[in-house]
């Protein structure tokens, strides 16, 4: 049982030497991708000696049984805890995302519903804040697209944190909050007290860590400047600081215009175009990948609806899931981590049926 570790274990071994030579440390990629990889395998290989352990202690519980009625009365519980160990040893064996580990840029986008949907988009933009904070991370709005009421028609956000680990990256937490999130409740421009329905959409881009991380091709933009038309400074609508990228191999756009000038403008549209096209590669290899498509918990597309956050009965519902709690309010406080538990789980299940098959 468990004869793939070994492979692991040497592993390990070989990346602990690597980050015992300072040299290494001249190549920060190079030292981040081993940081990273070493915390993904200490916690396989921590939960591999103490399966061992158990395992050991359980053969020996059963060797002495029958002279001992006090070992004997040990085994039952070394049983269910050698069960509880390899339960855990199998879920961390499950490959991981490979981009688990990465930042992400968070982009809501208010859909159908108006200044009410752009209000909702902006409730979300803070939940998430509010979850970031909670789990140490950093925040930095990229490009905001203000409604008149206060909301947002479109905003992005930058999420960092500070793990090596990948089960405890951003990625890893906020790449299932990808879809369309529904909210029904009383608009504030509603006069009459009637509840309605809007929504707003989500994507999460796993960042790319460093610019010469993913190479493209000068040759393959096209970039064109105009005249900002939101805030800014004193700078907006008198010169052309407003930039549009456009990636030609891929087709993928993206405007900024937030910045004052247009150089800083570039500079945060390639950020996210970066991302946009790392996103777009992991969509071409998941295509092509039918196993890892079995679980559809994660999604790129913001055509498919995966929550409902119900205000009149302070109810929350993730549609993949099943996930149902009635703290929305909570929630959009950010405490957000059960939803997404929820979501982590069943992909776990998913990966590990998909093992089994």
């Amino acid at each position: 049982m468990f004869e793939s570790v070994q492979g692991l274990l040497d592993e390990h071994d070989s990346i602990q030497a690597q980050l015992g030579d300072p040299a290494v440390y001249a190549d920060q990629r190079l030292a981040r991708k081993l940081g990273r990889r070493s915390a993904q395998l200490n916690g396989i290989v921590e939960a591999y000696h103490r399966w061992e352990a158990i395992r050991d202690d359980l053969a020996a519980a059963k060797e002495m049984a029958d002279e001992d009625p006090e070992f004997a009365a040990e085994v039952p519980e070394l049983e269910a805890a050698l069960e509880t160990a390899a339960a855990k040893l199998r879920r961390l064996l499950i490959p991981r995302d490979p981009d688990d580990a990465r930042n992400v840029i968070l982009e809501v986008k208010g859909g159908e519903g108006g200044d009410e949907a752009a209000l909702f988009a902006a409730d979300l933009l803070r939940m998430y804040s509010r979850y970031a904070e909670s789990r140490g991370w950093k925040t930095e709005i990229i490009s905001a697209t203000e409604s008149d009421l206060g909301g947002y028609k479109d905003v992005q956000m930058a999420v960092k944190g500070s793990s090596n680990d990948p089960a405890e990256g951003v990625y890893a937490r906020l790449k299932f909050e990808g879809g369309v999130h529904r909210v029904q409740r009383v608009p504030v421009t509603e006069s009459q007290g009637r509840i309605h329905t809007s929504a707003a959409g989500v994507l999460v881009l796993p960042e790319v860590d460093e610019p010469e991380e993913l190479e493209i091709n000068q040759n393959d933009l096209k970039i064109d400047v105009y005249r900002s038309s939101g805030p800014g400074g004193q700078s907006v609508n008198t010169t052309d600081s407003a930039v549009r990228i456009t990636h030609l191999p891929t087709g993928i756009v993206v405007a900024m215009q937030n910045e004052k000038s247009q150089l800083q403008n570039r500079e945060a549209g390639m950020r996210v175009l970066r991302a946009r096209i790392l996103a777009h590669q992991q969509e071409l290899i998941d295509a092509e990948n039918s196993a890892q498509r079995k679980s559809q918990i994660r999604t790129m597309d913001r055509s498919e609806r995966i929550r409902t956050y119900n205000y009149p009965e302070n109810r929350i519902a993730d549609h993949r899931t099943g996930y149902k709690a009635y703290n929305l309010d909570q929630v959009m406080n950010g405490d957000l981590e059960p939803v997404i538990q929820s979501a982590i789980e069943m992909d776990e299940q998913a990966r590990l049926d998909a093992i089994g098959d």
